[in-house]
């Protein structure tokens, strides 16, 4: 063996050690922040509704106000900018994440979706465990080449242990943080991917949703394809409508009126909708339990107003991303279409096979990577692979149609500098 393949052995070696490492400390990081805020969303919620469901309506303001205070007085001012951050820091070899985005992104996510702000702590996550990996870098416990790989495997992990899906993990850190394959990265993101496995089935983590899939039928693909175009619309939707929050309220100097005017409509519409509280999923859940009773109009409503609510948190200044919303708006947008579908033509479509198809396409257009939602989809239920084709075909055609719309741009930098 030559000195260079010696080098590179060693050098690999090297790099599957610190992308463990990195993968470890995500892992730890990533669960006490997902069971806290779990744990605390589900108890405010349930203590607040059952006893005084008026105080909904000021809960998001305490945790984004207290956001506001912690940005302020900890952390010298200095805002968070969501996946943005990655894709500069990447780009720009000489910049680096600095070791406050950790505790600031994972209490801020954890604050602001736990006070009801109507978004998610995945892209919170997402940062955090992008700059343990960069901050394991600069320690150089690998080489220097291998900066993006460490960053991935953190990134790996989180997504990986958020939706208890390895794959999910590692299709995201590839599509939309590195944007490139290499054998390095497939080295770095498997290792973390791994770890994310043996830990998942260490506390065997259960999917989000217990629903089991019935199986699909040929005649019902059109109508698969077609929530994948309307998916694709409401993604559009969704990011047209965050970038024009992102700047009204950017324009807004005084910083009271900023945080209230955001959080109290948020509050509102979770008063009169407590589906929309925090991430939604609760609100998923018990929809999709009983789907029957939910009126057509009121499910319309809740497709426009999730993603409304999530840009109103994220205007105000919680912290969050766009996973859970787009989600959760997807899910219903594909219920409301197949309850229609059965009112209208009799069509004797399962609303839960349309649910997951819609969840997944509005994720694969929000977020750009269709191979990610598809998989992260089929691991919400306990047999989602079932649905493979269907989720296929709406995450493509979603992703496709909604690029067709807008500008590639909003899909990059420009993207997630609004969203986020």
């Amino acid at each position: 063996m030559n000195l260079r393949k010696q080098i590179t052995y060693h050098n690999y070696f090297k790099l599957i050690v610190a992308s463990a490492l990195v993968s470890f400390c995500s892992l730890i990081l990533v669960f006490i922040t997902q069971q806290a805020t779990e744990h605390v969303e589900d108890f405010i919620f349930e203590t607040v509704s059952s006893t005084q469901k008026i105080f909904l309506v000021f809960l998001p303001t305490i945790g984004i106000t207290a956001i506001y205070f912690l940005r302020k007085l900890l952390f010298k001012g200095r805002k968070n900018k969501g996946i943005t951050e990655i894709y500069k820091t990447l780009d720009q070899r000489k910049d680096h994440l600095p070791a406050f985005k950790i505790p600031s992104h994972l209490i801020n996510g954890f604050l602001t979706v736990s006070s009801g702000g109507s978004t998610g702590i995945e892209v919170s996550s997402v940062v955090a465990t992008a700059t343990v990996g960069n901050m394991i870098h600069n320690k150089h416990f690998s080489a220097n080449i291998f900066k993006k790989e460490l960053i991935c495997s953190g990134v790996t992990a989180a997504v990986a242990l958020l939706f208890a899906s390895p794959l999910a993990g590692f299709l995201f850190a590839i599509e939309v943080i590195a944007r490139k394959k290499s054998k390095s990265l497939f080295l770095s993101c498997g290792t973390a991917a791994l770890l994310a496995w043996l830990f998942i089935l260490l506390l065997d983590y259960k999917p989000l949703l217990s629903f089991p899939v019935e199986g699909w039928h040929g005649y019902a693909l059109p109508l698969f394809l077609i929530l994948g175009l309307l998916s694709g619309l409401l993604s559009v939707y969704f990011t047209l409508l965050t970038t024009r929050m992102k700047k009204i309220f950017g324009n807004i100097n005084n910083n009271f009126l900023r945080v209230n005017l955001g959080a109290i409509s948020v509050g509102l519409f979770i008063f009169i909708f407590p589906a929309l509280y925090g991430d939604s999923y609760h609100g998923l859940k018990e929809i999709l339990y009983h789907p029957q009773a939910i009126t057509f109009y009121t499910l319309a409503i809740l497709i426009l107003l999730k993603p409304l609510a999530a840009s109103l948190t994220l205007g105000a200044g919680g912290d969050g991303g766009v996973f859970a919303p787009s989600i959760v708006a997807g899910a219903f947008l594909g219920l409301l279409f197949a309850q229609i579908c059965n009112a209208q033509f009799d069509l004797q479509l399962i609303p839960l096979n349309f649910a997951l198809v819609g969840a997944a396409a509005t994720l694969s257009a929000s977020i750009y990577a269709p191979l990610t939602a598809l998989i992260l989809v089929c691991n919400l239920v306990p047999n989602g692979y079932q649905l493979f084709i269907p989720l296929l075909v709406g995450s493509f055609t979603a992703n496709y149609f909604s690029k067709q719309i807008l500008p590639y741009n909003v899909y990059t930098y420009d993207f997630y500098l609004t969203k986020n």
